[in-house]
């Protein structure tokens, strides 16, 4: 599965030159709990720069005691973003969250154009679902194997019964010519 396959393609963005009071603001309004930092690629799209997070607010900006309507977004990005290929494989991405210690990538295309962002959240969702996939194996694969079964263990007992001549039951078998219940 690719990462472009399983991100969220509805992005929140800013300018550099969005103060912090503004992030906060716009954080509260579309209820999400980041927004990423873009500049004009020059030819209609957005490059990511950075990537402001909710708890970037709270630790750097509030915790400090700092007038949030003085900062900018520009103060609050990191110096290195990750990203994520929208054609890279999900898992190659996971390991990149997990070794870097992030919770959200920015999706870009081949162009480095946001194209969306790939959250923890998405992860547990596709996660989720592909354990649920692998779970709904177990009782087809039991299904088939008793109907492929099933002809083998009748025609063995009934040449087991022949040879020996002795009567016995499957349980849970009906007698053939018996009528169904």
């Amino acid at each position: 599965m690719r990462v472009n396959q399983i991100c969220t393609h509805s992005v929140v963005t800013c300018r550099r030159d969005t103060s912090a009071l503004e992030l906060a603001v716009i954080m509260r309004d579309r209820h999400v709990g980041d927004v990423i930092v873009v500049d004009d690629d020059g030819d209609g799209g957005a490059k990511p720069v950075g990537i402001v997070t909710d708890r970037d607010l709270v630790v750097r900006v509030m915790a400090q005691g700092v007038d949030p309507g003085l900062l900018k977004a520009d103060d609050l990005i990191r110096d290195e973003l990750e990203i994520a290929l929208d054609s890279e494989f999900a898992f190659d991405a996971i390991c990149r969250m997990r070794g870097k210690g992030v919770r959200r990538l920015p999706v870009v295309d081949s162009r480095c154009r946001l194209i969306g962002i790939l959250a923890a959240d998405d992860v547990v969702r596709f996660l989720t679902e592909e354990l649920s996939a692998i779970a709904r194996i177990m009782p087809r694969q039991i299904q088939r194997e008793e109907a492929e079964l099933e002809p083998l263990a009748s025609d063995r007992l009934a040449g087991m019964q022949s040879r020996s001549g002795a009567s016995f039951n499957v349980i849970g078998a009906r007698p053939e010519n018996a009528a169904p219940s």
